[in-house]
């Protein structure tokens, strides 16, 4: 691992993380330099980047130092679930009509 990957900073806590999670150092620096979506985080005064990858939600937790410099604290994914197809829920729909028809 690298504590300035991608020419942002790395700090201890995350590279732990990052080996103790197997996450890759390149998918969570991926996320951060092109996430899908972002948001502020006020209570860290920082940013968490999101990014879903090989059906994985990558999380990255970033902000600059005080010299401007972006530093990444924390990375963490987890699996994505498909949401249920419309078919599937005519066909709980259906289920539950007979159901109640026939119990």
């Amino acid at each position: 691992m690298d504590k300035n990957y991608g020419n942002v900073i790395w700090t201890n806590h995350v590279l732990q993380r990052l080996t103790e999670r197997h996450i890759s150092q390149a998918d969570s620096w991926a996320t951060w330099r092109n996430p899908d979506n972002s948001r502020y985080a006020a209570s860290r005064s920082a940013w968490v980047y999101y990014r879903t990858i090989g059906g994985k939600k990558f999380e990255v937790v970033a902000k600059k130092n005080k010299q401007g410099q972006w530093v990444i604290l924390s990375v963490w994914c987890k699996p994505v679930f498909k949401n249920k197809s419309k078919q599937s829920k005519s066909n709980s729909f259906w289920k539950l009509i007979l159901n109640q028809l026939f119990w």
